[in-house]
């Protein structure tokens, strides 16, 4: 960029970029599904023609040249397609999809200030997207000189609407219709996109024009070209009373010189239609979002013109550039005005500080003073729960990415895969959910890479052709929980050992005792990889121990469920957010920590006799289930000077749980409840296993905030705690 725009400009501009290629990704990826040889969506088509138009005027106008020249010759390739003058074919598709990731890469580079490494990129890509292709067959006739259209209508079309109408004349059993309607001119606006609404239900709207029925002076006319397969009766209903329905004929079952038969002259009803959407200057509707599974395309869609590396493809981050959150109007008004009422609690408060100061009652203020108090509590609660449900993002945000990455590797490891989502509604913290791309793409990668079997394997073992991976996510209370799973081959026990033996993971003797839960969580372990030859994709042992730690710095556990030859499903569970969060203050040891409350299952009282060792653990019983119990006043192994032995008495015993692992922390007293802030501790303390951050109290007093998460874990693989005392 010659002239740097400034800081809040650029961020405007990528957040907007941002949010345009995401969609335009999305879209593109739902025209996949067109099988080859049908015609695609017209409204999805539009919408990818719109995005890219979008995109090339907003690069245009913050100077980012290679940005606007490719997504001009993406919108003339999309122009070609949507006219008819190109197939939408498997190499076209590709062209296509391979513009939203080299968008991405340019905006990361205008974040960053970089230099425009993705030039000569992005110059190849506009070049391949002009360069020549198949043409679409032309007809033998025109089929719209068949049709019993008057002239001075097909005058006025423009150069789409005449297309959408041809490509509708050649569709067998689909017949056009004039549907002319009048509404009042207070109305026409919303009265006529409630009607194309309506219609778009059962058919496609190639045109709207004004009627030249003048007959009322306050009311207004159209003519909607309109094409679908129901019979006219059925249009009328859809249409409404108020309406007209003709059926336009064609001249070869016509008498020679017969025109499209007169619409008669109609009264408006004045009446609201319930359906109304703003007026748009174009015909289409936003684009529908796209079905939740991807069919891999015939093996021989891939383009020799454009082979891209799958480690590339498969290294490249899903996080956003964009830090930027789009708001609701709405949720903003609320925390106005919660801002506004906390003004009011401030002002009520200085007026007791100064009665209090002019010697008026102390007793009576006192009261006031308190229930002042409480109203702040009120609002501020209130204002918490605001500003919390602000940053939420819905994970579709990262689902969608993550179709892209499918699509590329199952093709470029020749398998079929089917990509499944639900879920992606469930709303996460910003942070969470930028933090959360990378983990997920490793596990989806090695699903595909180690766990889906090829096409001709899967057949002989009495499977589908196509493997299928699942990625959902539902919320648990304060959690969210997300699930990947596939119904590949399963991860190999036996493999698992023999890896684990020849490189010394474990000792041979501990490697035997193993039971198969601890064996499986042995693939977290750095360097540790089943696969028996290093590919472009995996094979490393890079990838799995990386998940384990990114999901454990996110305060989550993630579990893991295999079967052999029926698959494997991982699930992660996460906190909803991590910014404000409610917490149990207890005292352990001479010292105060904080647990996170939506950590805490419940809280119970142990007696000393009710405390058991289990090789050399303690336990305690609740309920029939045994219960690891720590103790916390000897986890870190750093007593506070002179602070006392532990008491002899009763314990308050804390479980804990996430996912399905349950923990009991001992303590000597419980402090209370309240809302902490959690910091980090800095670069120097920030690897150790177990502690979250730190807060303030309150009282100036700085404590640390555990991480339940990886305690239970530490727990869970019998490390980094202290043996019970003999």
């Amino acid at each position: 960029m010659a002239d740097r725009p400034s800081q809040k400009a650029l961020s405007e501009f990528i957040s907007e970029a941002q949010e345009t290629i995401e969609a335009l990704d999305r879209d593109l990826l739902g025209l996949e599904e067109t099988r080859h040889g049908q015609e695609a969506d017209p409204d999805r088509l539009n919408a990818v023609f719109r995005a890219a138009h979008s995109l090339k005027g907003l690069a245009a106008m913050f100077g980012v040249e290679r940005m606007t020249r490719l997504a001009h010759a993406l919108e003339d390739r999309l122009d070609d397609v949507r006219m008819g003058r190109r197939p939408l074919d498997p190499p076209t598709l590709d062209l296509l999809l391979a513009a939203p990731a080299l968008f991405g890469k340019i905006i990361a580079e205008e974040a960053a200030g970089g230099p425009p490494a993705t030039a000569a990129a992005a110059e190849d890509l506009a070049a391949r997207l002009r360069g020549a292709g198949p043409q679409a067959e032309a007809p033998a006739e025109d089929p719209l000189a068949a049709l019993d259209l008057d002239p001075s209508v097909r005058a006025v079309l423009t150069e789409y609407e005449e297309h959408r109408l041809r490509a509708n004349a050649q569709k067998p059993g689909v017949r056009l219709h004039r549907v002319r309607v009048a509404f009042e001119l207070s109305t026409f606006d919303t009265g006529l996109e409630g009607l194309k609404s309506r219609l778009k239900g059962i058919g496609e709207v190639v045109s709207t024009l004004p009627s030249p029925d003048a007959s009322d002076p306050n009311a207004i006319a159209f003519d909607v070209l309109f094409a679908t397969r129901e019979e006219a009766a059925r249009v009328r209903e859809v249409a409404g009373s108020g309406s007209q329905v003709i059926e336009v004929g064609r001249r070869a079952a016509a008498p020679s010189g017969a025109g499209t038969r007169p619409l008669p002259p109609i009264r408006p009803e004045p009446r609201d239609l319930p359906h109304a959407l703003p007026l748009e200057p174009s015909d289409l509707p936003p684009a529908t979002p796209p079905r939740s599974s991807l069919q891999r395309p015939p093996a021989d869609a891939t383009p020799a013109a454009a082979p891209r590396a799958a480690a590339a493809e498969a290294e490249s981050s899903l996080r956003s550039v964009s830090q930027a959150v789009r708001v609701d109007i709405r949720k903003l008004d609320r925390l106005m005005n919660l801002v506004g009422e906390l003004v009011l609690v401030k002002t009520s408060v200085l007026r007791v500080a100064e009665r209090l100061r002019a010697g008026d009652d102390a007793a009576t203020l006192g009261l006031e003073l308190h229930r002042e108090s409480r109203s702040l509590e009120r609002k501020l609660n209130e204002l918490q729960s605001g500003i919390l449900e602000v940053r939420m993002v819905p994970l579709g945000q990262i689902f969608d990415k993550l179709s892209r990455m499918v699509r590329k590797l199952s093709r470029d490891l020749g398998k079929q895969v089917e990509f499944e989502v639900r879920g992606g509604e469930v709303e996460l913290d910003k942070l969470i959910v930028e933090e959360l791309s990378d983990p997920l793409m490793h596990l989806i990668r090695n699903a595909i890479d180690h766990a889906i079997e090829a096409p001709e394997v899967r057949t002989r073992a009495g499977k589908r052709a196509a493997g299928r991976i699942t990625l959902s996510a539902e919320q648990k209370g304060s959690h969210v929980r997300i699930s990947v799973a596939d119904d590949g081959s399963g991860i190999d026990e036996a493999r698992v050992r023999e890896v684990a033996m020849t490189r010394g993971l474990v000792a041979p003797e501990a490697l035997a005792q193993l039971a198969r839960r601890e064996l499986l969580g042995l693939i977290f372990l750095p360097g540790f990889s089943t696969a028996r030859e290093v590919t472009a994709v995996s094979g490393r042992g890079v990838g799995m121990d990386v998940v384990k730690n990114n999901i454990a710095a996110l305060s989550g556990v993630i579990d893991l469920h295999t079967d052999p030859g029926m698959g494997t499903r991982f699930e992660i569970t996460l906190p909803v957010t991590l910014a404000i969060i409610r917490a149990l203050v207890v005292a352990a040891g001479g010292r105060t920590y904080a647990l996170p409350l939506n950590g805490v299952l419940e809280i119970v009282t142990v007696q000393p006799s009710e405390i058991r060792t289990v090789e050399l653990k303690e336990v305690v019983s609740l309920r029939g289930a045994t219960l690891p119990l720590v103790r916390l006043s000897r986890l870190f192994e750093a007593p506070a000077p002179g602070a006392a032995a532990p008491p002899h008495g009763p314990l308050f015993a804390v479980v804990v749980g996430l996912a399905h692992d349950r923990l009991a922390l001992a303590v000597e007293a419980m402090i209370g409840q309240q809302d902490i802030v959690v910091k980090p501790l800095g670069k120097a303390l920030a690897g150790v296993r177990g502690i979250a951050g730190a807060t303030d109290l309150g009282n100036r007093r700085t404590v640390l905030v555990l991480d339940l998460a990886a305690l239970i874990e530490e727990v869970a693989r019998g490390e980094g705690l202290v043996e019970a005392a003999s």
